[in-house]
């Protein structure tokens, strides 16, 4: 086990949230289930892309909030949509900037690597002008941002 693990408390959904998560991000898989005596999962434990995370079903006390979120670092905007639709689906929630709220509640931002670079653009009226665009999306779109640091002023 790596010496800082992710813990996410669940209700009772940590092995269906284990199982979709390890379904979306290749290089993932399932580690461990620990059961409580009526056989429901009551820890679990997997990893997402190298990422190990562990879950604990323990009732309803505790809900996730967008103050921690997880991080998607991805390619193209081929590799945005898949990660927001997969995770939006099913009763999931679109929020601002990229970020949304999947099924269980949990938060993820979903940032093509783009982003960051047209908003590092030495010239700080390109940047305002991308960081301005991403304000008002949902699902961040490149071809978006790309024109906003393109447009001749």
């Amino acid at each position: 086990m790596k010496k800082i693990t992710p813990f996410l408390w669940f209700d009772t959904q940590a092995e269906e949230a284990m199982n979709f998560y390890v379904s979306l991000f290749k290089n993932s898989k399932v580690l461990g289930v620990s059961r409580g005596p009526d056989g429901r999962a009551f820890t679990v434990s997997f990893e997402l892309d190298g990422q190990e995370f562990m879950g604990l079903n323990a009732g309803p006390q505790f809900k996730f909030n967008e103050a921690v979120s997880m991080f998607v670092n991805c390619e193209d905007q081929a590799e945005v949509d898949y990660f927001w639709n997969a995770l939006t689906a099913d009763g999931g929630e679109e929020s601002m900037c990229g970020w949304l709220k999947d099924k269980y509640g949990l938060s993820w931002q979903i940032v093509p690597k783009q982003l960051g670079e047209l908003m590092g653009d030495a010239d700080p009226i390109k940047s305002k002008r991308v960081m301005d665009a991403m304000l008002k999306m949902r699902k961040i779109i490149v071809a978006d941002l790309q024109k906003a640091h393109d447009e001749a002023r």
